[in-house]
């Protein structure tokens, strides 16, 4: 039947093509009128859009469609161009488009092309450009496909039933919209049995309680299938590893009943007396053990603790182990934890208390004195190899060797090697020490045997053995008008006894003074006060005033002292000015000290005027070795008025200036040989102030004097400089007058003074200077 119809509709288009009639551009169309008119149809492309198998078994190139249009004739060019076009899809002269590459839809579904028919003979398009896509048909040729192909996951263990795990998700690139091409079923295929998964979401569950302790992790191999409900189909496959995460379930136990453990007696305090091994299924982060005694007679003597790394329980000493007095202990310990494990995993049968049996080992230990130290006390001046004390040391271990003593350092006491016995062996004086600090040895009797050390204290007590003496030798002046009750001077003692609370200095007179009275501070002071006055002013009269100084001790210690006290006038206000007493005094006369400077003064004099003479006769010898008079050779004087300038600076004078101020008219100039005067007599300046006038002047005739001799020459010392803060620093302008101390009262000394008395004294040429 399809043949007929092929040929009949063959034979019809070679009857058109013969008649000459036009394919299909004009229609004969019949109206009512009866008229008949001719009308030209629009040229269209036939076709849109062409579909096709994605995945085609056939040979290629395989037809896919062919491009008509009412413009068509045998001489029409057909041109593709878009995605694939003459690569993938070609067309020929007819317009059948041909696939040359098997297709993937899941590569690319649509392809978008455009279409043009051009006249090969003129190359003149026929049609406008069409656009138009090819369409690729889904088949199911795609398993879905897993996003990881191992899953990991964790779970608390003994999580409820039903608890979440994970999920799991596979991706099928088929066409969705195709009928089960693209859905996914979900199934468990191995490993099971603790967990359910959703058919269609992929979620993974467990369905059973899952214990750590009895299964780490669990291991199942998941499958996605497409098509469900059809046979066939594609399905793939992933592993889900599943880890339990751990919690505190398991209680810690002892891994034995009973441990035996041994430590050394001389562990000290803190340290590890032995560790009780435990076992715990959980991690080591949820094992907390809690260790206590069950009995609380060893709490004061040890401590059981966790250890930090291994979480075993530790045995600490609180106290010093003693071998001698215990050699084994026993206790009980017990083992819990704060946590909440469920009853079925209660075992009945685990330790969680064990027996210890704790042995102490003996050690070879020193000796042990009685006491940690000893303090002993002995009076002062105590004979020689009086007993001072006894100390005790023995042997703590069973052996109980025999112990020898003695004393390192210092000779004040002995001690008897076998007894311990304590003796003085020196003179003891608690002024001097009045505490010795002694290490006393204790030794093992025998070879490589132990010592220890102990300090003695020994305190030397006072006894009453030293006199009270005032503090300072007291020079006393009283003025012929002092009034009555004036202290004249408060006079200290001390003792060098010791003075404790309640101990105290009195101060009495032997006798009752008619002029002067004692009164006693009662702080070892006492005031020396005037009890009447109307001494004689011209009358220079000395009193002494027996004092006695007694200290309160057993024996009673007393001190006499003889005090001098001299009466001397004073001026009116004598009483505010307590020295000028004592210098009054000091002109009646001189004591042995001052003597014994006036005489070293005078011999240090008579040395200097020796000196100057032998220095002038030296000079004269040397002035005749060079043949010339002692006249024509003089001194010079140098000014150095400014710091730098050089020789600039330096002006020199005449010292004749200065001779001829010093030679008066009583003592002529000498000269040095016949002539004419060079100088002019010098009258003594009026005043003290007209030095620097005077020496102006003769510096200004000298320096125009053509007689002068070049040798005489005047170096002023009188200034240091006009703007210098030092001022002068010359002794030309100094005088007996301006010193700070008057030694007018030479004069009063008598003849054997009289010497220095013109040296430092006031000549009596009261306007003018000698030099």
């Amino acid at each position: 039947m399809d043949v007929l119809l092929w040929m009949f509709c063959f034979i019809i288009s070679q009857i058109l093509a013969t008649h000459g009639i036009e394919n299909s551009r004009t229609v004969l169309r019949t109206y009512d009128n009866s008229r008949s008119v001719l009308h030209r149809h629009k040229r269209d492309w036939r076709w849109n859009t062409l579909y096709t198998d994605e995945e085609k078994k056939t040979t290629l190139p395989h037809l896919i469609g062919k491009l008509s249009s009412t413009n068509v004739n045998g001489s029409a060019r057909f041109v593709i161009e878009g995605e694939g076009a003459n690569t993938i899809f070609k067309v020929d002269d007819l317009g059948d488009i041909y696939a040359w590459k098997t297709l993937d839809r899941e590569e690319k579904s649509i392809y978008h092309l455009k279409a043009q028919i051009f006249d090969k003979k003129t190359n003149k398009q026929l049609e406008p450009t069409s656009e138009f896509e090819i369409k690729l048909n889904d088949i199911n040729d795609n398993a879905p496909r897993f996003t990881h192909n191992i899953y990991n996951a964790s779970v608390k263990e003994m999580s409820k039933p039903g608890t979440s795990v994970l999920q799991v998700i596979a991706v099928d690139p088929d066409d969705s919209s195709v009928s089960g091409h693209a859905r996914v079923m979900y199934s468990i295929i191995k490993g099971g049995e603790k967990f359910r998964i959703d058919l269609n979401t992929g979620i993974i569950t467990s369905s059973n309680m899952l214990d750590r302790e009895q299964q780490k992790s669990y291991e199942l191999i998941v499958r996605a299938k497409d098509m469900p409900g059809y046979e066939g189909g594609f399905s793939s496959t992933a592993s889900v590893i599943i880890t339990l995460e751990d919690i505190n379930d398991n209680v810690a136990t002892f891994t034995k009943k009973q441990y035996t453990l041994s430590v050394l007696e001389d562990r000290p305090i803190g340290s590890e007396a032995g560790m009780l091994q435990i076992e715990d299924k959980d991690e080591p982060q949820n094992t907390n053990p809690v260790f206590s005694f069950v009995k609380r007679d060893f709490r004061g003597l040890f401590d059981v603790v966790s250890d930090n790394i291994t979480k075993n329980a530790v045995i600490v000493l609180k106290q010093l182990l003693d071998y001698e007095k215990v050699k084994t202990y026993t206790m009980e310990v017990e083992v819990t934890e704060n946590t909440a494990v469920s009853p079925g995993k209660r075992d009945p049968q685990v330790n969680t208390r064990a027996m210890v049996f704790l042995n102490v080992l003996d050690v070879d230990e020193p000796p042990v004195f009685q006491r940690p130290s000893y303090f002993f006390s002995i009076l002062e001046n105590a004979s020689l190899g009086s007993h001072v004390g006894s100390v005790f040391a023995s042997d703590p271990d069973e052996a109980q060797k025999i112990v020898r003593y003695s004393i390192n350092g210092g000779n004040v006491v002995t001690i008897n090697r076998d007894s311990g016995s304590i003796k003085t062996s020196n003179n003891l004086d608690r002024e001097m020490n009045a505490w010795h600090n002694v290490t006393i040895t204790a030794v093992e009797d025998g070879p490589g045997g132990k010592e220890s050390t102990v300090s003695m204290f020994l305190k030397v007590l006072d006894i009453n053995d030293n006199y009270p003496k005032l503090d300072y030798e007291y020079d006393l002046f009283v003025c012929a008008n002092a009034r009555p009750g004036k202290v004249i001077q408060t006079i200290a003692a001390s003792d060098k006894d010791e003075m404790t609370i309640g101990q105290k200095l009195s101060f009495y007179l032997e006798h009752a003074h008619s002029n002067f009275s004692l009164v006693d501070n009662h702080d070892n002071t006492a005031n020396i006060t005037l009890k009447q006055g109307g001494f004689n002013p011209d009358e220079k009269k000395t009193y002494f005033l027996p004092v006695i100084i007694s200290d309160n001790g057993r024996p009673q210690l007393i001190s006499t002292y003889t005090l001098e006290i001299v009466v001397c006038g004073c001026d009116a206000n004598a009483e505010a000015e307590p020295y000028s007493c004592r210098g009054a005094y000091a002109q009646t006369g001189v004591s042995v000290p001052a003597l014994t400077v006036i005489l070293l003064c005078f011999l240090a004099i008579l040395v200097i005027t020796l000196l100057i003479v032998m220095r002038r006769k030296f000079k004269k010898d040397s002035l005749v070795s060079l043949g010339k008079s002692s006249g024509e050779i003089h001194e010079q004087l140098v000014s150095y008025d400014e710091e730098g300038g050089g020789e600039m600076d330096t002006n020199g004078y005449d010292v004749s200036v200065l001779n001829s101020v010093r030679h008066s008219s009583m003592r002529p100039r000498p000269e040095a040989q016949p002539g004419p005067c060079l100088y002019a007599t010098v009258q003594k300046p009026a005043a003290k102030g007209d030095m620097a006038v005077m020496i102006e002047v003769k510096k200004d005739e000298a320096d125009h004097d053509r007689d002068g001799i070049p040798y005489d020459t005047l170096h002023i010392y009188g200034y240091e400089g006009s703007e210098s803060l030092a001022e002068s620093l010359s002794s030309l302008e100094s005088a007996s007058s301006n010193s700070d101390m008057d030694y007018d009262f030479l004069n009063d000394w008598g003849p054997r003074f009289k010497t220095l008395a013109e040296l430092y004294g006031v000549d009596g040429a009261e306007n003018g200077y000698e030099y």
